[in-house]
């Protein structure tokens, strides 16, 4: 089996790792890893956002996620263990994380709360129901 790569961590940039978290599905993945502390297998986090994510997809996230040094995957027999390199990211890049995830957090508050504030038919593209004046 192929070996993983993982990029030692004076190789890991900004650009990466922004390339990295500009996907909404790799965040979500990124923030769930960080925020537990612990390993999460690729499966375990297939249905992170509203609907079932392919596993060809879910690689193709993950194998981002590693390749900008955000995260660290292990084989474990047919599963892939991926933990958060925070620690080391933190010492390379002083507030960089939690700068990104506080911003990331704020815009889709702001999203919820514009879409919250849309009435009802204007969420689906209706228009209004009565015909247009005639002349």
């Amino acid at each position: 089996m192929k070996p993983l790569f993982h990029p030692a961590i004076e190789d890991v940039t900004v650009e990466g790792i922004l390339h990295a978290l500009s996907d909404p599905t790799r965040v979500a993945i990124y923030a769930a890893i960080a925020a537990s502390g612990c390993e999460h297998t690729c499966s375990s986090l297939s249905k992170l956002i509203d609907r079932p994510i392919p596993k060809s997809t879910l690689s193709v996230h993950f194998k981002a996620l590693r390749e900008s040094g955000l995260i660290r995957s292990e084989r474990q027999g047919v599963e892939m263990r991926n933990t958060s390199r925070c620690p080391e990211i933190e010492q390379r890049f002083p507030g960089l994380i939690p700068a990104i995830v506080s911003a990331i957090q704020r815009q889709q508050a702001a999203a919820g709360a514009r879409a919250a504030a849309k009435p009802a038919g204007a969420a689906r593209g209706r228009r209004d129901a009565s015909p247009p004046p005639r002349s």
